[in-house]
């Protein structure tokens, strides 16, 4: 084991040791696999590898990267980090690139237009060798322009146009809820639907009402109400739903945070979750199932979207088809929505 402070070993130092060409050297320790391959048997490039270690070797990531061209450094726009769906993605990202010594960094963009546009700039200045956007919005005007510089990027969680995504296939997740609902005998439904920009809103919210028009039930537009993907906005739209005339007995919040809002609406309005009126969730967090009364929601692979993203970038970066990737979701039905509507 190396000694703390001592100096790291070079390539010539290795070479000399194992008895080899500096340049074999360097395919072994620096190069692909395949390099590695066809510069040394297996047995010369493990004693290669050994002697590095015992000269406390380091590689120099700069020299790498004057070699390969390649700075080994992704950036990644999120709207906020603060939210658990999306550091989740992100810890997926971050692990994967690790696995192919990779370096990220995270920005956030608020899911602002001119924010996402600074921040993509700033990416770029850092001479990164691609981008994965978790901030799209469903028009797709942005991302045209970023193709159009022929800039390598992928998307997560959220989809926009024929750009390369990785998402949870939402739709599906929408209609699992809807099923779920239906069995219960619930027609007087309502939907906190997100905002109209996100595909993420926009998929979960078709796939609900598509399965309750295919079981001959049409849910009113009065009773979609978009909202911010947060406890806050959820909290208001349930209060929309509950006040309405005709108060639906259970509500699909498109994201977890915004059930919990609609949970705190019902708890002020004196009205019991999964008995007065049902609430299902999106994503399941880890916090759906430690609430008070536990949340209902849809199990979405938040930690395997973003390695999967990343793997669909390093794709795209070698030239090779890189087709979009929809990941199963799976209902976690709770105690929020146990109960059938109570007769009215």
């Amino acid at each position: 084991m190396a000694r703390t402070g001592q100096r790291h070993a070079t390539l010539r130092a290795i070479a000399q040791s194992a008895g080899v060409d500096v340049s074999t050297v360097s395919r072994v320790l620096n190069g692909s696999p395949e390099e590695a391959q066809r510069a040394a048997s297996r047995q010369t490039a493990e004693e290669i590898r050994q002697w590095a270690a015992r000269l406390n070797y380091r590689p120099n990531p700069h020299a790498a990267s004057l070699r390969t061209r390649r700075s080994n450094l992704i950036g990644v726009l999120v709207p906020r980090l603060s939210d658990l769906v999306l550091a989740t993605v992100y810890e997926g990202i971050e692990d994967a690139a690790a696995r192919h010594g990779m370096t990220t960094f995270v920005m956030n963009s608020r899911d602002q237009a001119a924010e996402q546009r600074e921040r993509t700039e700033l990416a770029l200045s850092r001479r990164v060798d691609g981008l994965i956007f978790g901030d799209a919005h469903i028009d797709g005007a942005f991302l045209d322009d970023i193709a159009g510089q022929q800039v390598p990027f992928v998307l997560v969680n959220r989809r926009a146009g024929n750009h390369p995504a990785v998402t949870c296939d939402d739709y599906e997740g929408g209609r699992l809820v809807a099923e779920h609902f239906l069995e219960l005998g619930h027609t007087r439904v309502g939907v906190i639907a997100g905002e109209p920009f996100a595909s993420t809103g926009i998929d979960r919210t078709t796939g609900f009402l598509d399965r309750y028009r295919e079981a001959g039930v049409d849910v009113p537009a009065s009773r979609v109400v978009h909202s911010h993907f947060d406890a806050a906005g959820g909290r208001a739209a349930a209060d929309r739903l509950l006040r309405s005339r005709t108060r639906p007995t259970a509500i699909f919040a498109v994201n977890d945070f915004a059930a919990i809002g609609a949970l705190g609406a019902l708890r002020d309005q004196g009205l019991r979750p999964g008995h007065d009126v049902a609430i299902a969730g999106y994503n399941d967090t880890p916090l759906a199932a430690e609430l008070p009364i536990p949340l209902t929601s849809v199990r979405s692979p938040m930690h395997e979207m973003g390695a999967r993203a990343l793997e669909l970038l390093l794709r795209v970066l070698a030239g090779e088809p890189a087709a979009s990737e929809r990941l199963t979701p799976a209902l976690v039905v709770r105690a929020s929505s146990e109960n059938a509507p109570a007769a009215t």
